[in-house]
């Protein structure tokens, strides 16, 4: 089965970290795939947040989390991670990954694949 499969989500306290883990199953990432994390907080639009080019590890970041959120990929598998430092209540949201743009900019394009989500939950 084709899927991207979101992981490393918690309950976590402000000033912590978390790491996410986004990983393909049943497909590979091709050197230009573009894969991007997205975040919804309750009551927002969903945002793209990192992105990162699956060849080169070329990344782009939003503006909001320029210097707290580091997007990279894994080594052996498909995998491509979201490392998110000093965490703060407004990273609370629902954690998406894509996969594959299609049309459009990394923020906020058309993507082939999506997870299906992982909760960040900051609070003390």
């Amino acid at each position: 089965q084709v899927q991207l499969l979101e992981s490393g989500g918690g309950l976590a306290q402000p000033g912590g970290s978390l790491r996410l883990s986004c990983t393909a199953s049943g497909f590979t990432f091709s050197e230009w795939s573009i894969v991007t994390w997205f975040r919804q907080a309750p009551g927002k639009e969903r945002e793209g947040i990192a992105s990162v080019i699956a060849g080169s590890g070329v990344a782009f970041y939003d503006d909001s989390v320029k210097g707290r959120f580091t997007i990279s990929r894994g080594d052996a598998q498909p995998t491509v991670y979201l490392q998110i430092d000093n965490l703060n209540s407004e990273d609370t949201a629902m954690y998406y990954c894509a996969a594959d743009l299609l049309s459009g900019s990394w923020h906020n394009g058309e993507y082939a694949r999506w997870g299906q989500g992982t909760q960040i939950t900051v609070s003390s």
